[in-house]
């Protein structure tokens, strides 16, 4: 058995790791990287239609979002899922895919009046929906074999709606061995979801660290903190702007704010608005309305019981189309807006940044993580203007975050559920951080637990008989300036090396072909090889 390390290694984003077992290889997650690239990541060694099954953590882009393009690309196998992974993800992969298929035209639009190349786009909505049709899913706690010898089973994380950590446990050459992958573990007593589950035995664990150095604060009372932002603002003459992930994040406002309605908490200002601007946030709200009860937590399910809608108010607004999001900006009445993305990086939260950033009446209110390099943590750091459109924008506007809101588990709490294991595990790989948290956070293991801990580079190989590196990939750091630049052209690269390895594989399903279509295949690719060799 062996475990390739891929992406979200000492980066945030881009969750994907390779387990090879049985004969098999099984990717866990395929994810999208989000925010500035620090680090070459490693290519997938296979070719995707070399890949015999994929297991997927939870529906966030930056851990399924490259799903369609190993699609795109060739693979066919099963998807495996939570039921509500798998919901969450025929919302989400859909938007992906029109987001890339929208700045391909838009691209193409510059490139053919500039005589550029055309841009292609990682993968189309075509590739999106033949990525939902594999997904197989199945219930917390349920162990599934999945090939002869090779077993899973899906534990709550508490991130989100569906969100797992999954144990895979593997019979190879008469020996028996486990891995847990924590995927994205949740904070505890948040609205609507379960806390984590406390981990399974498991020989060895790949542990994510996003607060592998910190602690979230004192846990502050939300719900003061939210009516005393709000009412300040609202006083001024001013908008509550909240740049929020519309799947997750987005919902455990809304509970907030039907709790600050429902008490009246919000004075002189009694029948506010509240428009959740993304067409994505208001699926993902009704799927989190759909009934799906199995992920709930004991007091969402009592307000059900009770006829409660945990997540739905009076003066809430559901805006879908680009029209209902231009007219908000055209209502002067102080409102609360919520939109996507959650970093600001894209999506309708531009609009509403370039209309309130230079407001001083105004409140830009971040509630989740800001990775380094994007919109929203260069607001939280202070930058005095932005760029939105093409136009430059002075920052007016209050800038807020309310602490401890976080969908993640603090460094304590990683370390409690690792602590809380029923037997030692004999390494713990530590992703899914920054680059100095994820050596901290591993130190942290082995200090404070004695557990073996490393924190691998992408393109790191691991043996889990020994639990040693067998192969050290080159580390190579990306200058910051070129990261936006080389990510776009590594993207590219990376599709013309994924096609490379489809090539092999088609090559060597030809063996024992036919002579005549042997020789027919030789001469295309001597071709394709004399267009584009460089001398």
């Amino acid at each position: 058995m062996k475990l390739t390390f891929l992406g979200a290694a000492h980066e945030v984003t881009g969750s994907c790791t390779l387990l090879s077992a049985c004969g098999k290889h099984i990717l866990i997650d395929c994810g999208m990287e989000q925010g500035e690239d620090i680090y070459e990541n490693c290519e997938l060694p296979i070719a995707p239609s070399d890949i015999d099954a994929i297991c997927l953590t939870h529906a966030h882009i930056d851990h399924s979002g490259k799903l369609p393009a190993m699609v795109s690309m060739g693979y066919e196998g099963p998807i495996y899922s939570t039921v509500a992974t798998h919901r969450l993800c025929d919302i989400m992969l859909r938007d992906s895919a029109h987001i890339q298929e929208f700045e391909a035209q838009w691209r193409n639009r510059k490139a053919q009046r500039a005589g550029s190349e055309p841009y292609e786009p990682m993968y189309t909505m075509q590739d999106a929906e033949r990525t939902l049709e594999l997904f197989e899913t199945c219930h917390y706690g349920e162990e599934i074999e999945i090939f002869d010898g090779v077993k899973v089973k899906f534990f709550d994380a508490g991130h989100l709606l569906g969100s797992s950590s999954i144990l895979i446990t593997a019979f190879e050459n008469g020996k028996r061995a486990s891995v847990l992958f924590s995927g994205d573990l949740g904070n505890k007593m948040r609205p609507l979801i379960r806390d984590p589950q406390m981990p399974p035995k498991a020989d060895y664990v790949v542990i994510e660290s996003t607060y592998g150095d910190r602690l979230h604060e004192e846990r502050p009372d939300y719900i003061a903190q939210l009516s005393e932002i709000m009412q300040a603002t609202f006083d001024r003459g001013g908008n509550v702007v909240i740049p929020s992930f519309a799947v997750g994040r987005t919902q455990e406002l809304l509970y907030l704010i039907r709790i600050i309605k429902e008490k009246k908490l919000i004075k002189y200002h009694d029948g506010f608005s509240v428009y959740v601007d993304s067409p994505l946030a208001v699926e993902a709200t009704n799927i989190y309305g759909g009934g799906l009860t199995e992920y709930y937590d004991d007091e969402t399910l009592e307000l059900l019981r009770n006829g409660i809608d945990p997540i739905h108010f009076p003066g809430l607004k559901l805006s879908l189309t680009s029209a209902d999001s231009r007219a908000i900006n055209d209502d002067f009445e102080p409102k609360v807006i919520i939109s996507a993305s959650g970093m600001c990086e894209a999506g309708r939260i531009r609009h509403h940044l370039k209309h309130n950033l230079w407001r001083e009446d105004s409140t830009i209110l971040f509630v989740g993580y800001q990775t380094e390099g994007t919109i929203g943590r260069k607001l939280l750091d202070g930058v005095t203007s932005v760029r939105l459109f093409g136009e430059e924008i002075t920052v007016n506007a209050n800038i807020q975050m309310i602490k401890g809101i976080s969908g993640h588990a603090d460094r304590d709490m990683l370390l409690e559920w690792l602590a809380n294991m029923p037997k030692p595990p004999k390494k713990v790989f530590v992703n899914h951080g920054g680059d100095d948290v994820c050596d901290k956070f591993a130190n942290a293991v082995y200090d404070e637990l004695g557990y073996f801990s490393a924190a691998p580079y992408s393109g790191d190989i691991f043996d889990l008989e020994t639990g040693e590196c067998v192969e050290k990939a080159p580390v190579v750091r990306i200058p910051r300036k070129s990261s936006a630049a080389r990510k776009r052209a590594n993207a590219v690269f990376e599709r013309l090396l994924l096609a490379g390895k489809r090539l092999l594989s088609v090559i060597e399903q030809n063996r024992g072909g036919a002579n005549k279509d042997l020789a027919k295949f030789t001469s295309q690719i001597d071709s394709l090889c004399d267009k584009w060799e460089r001398k």
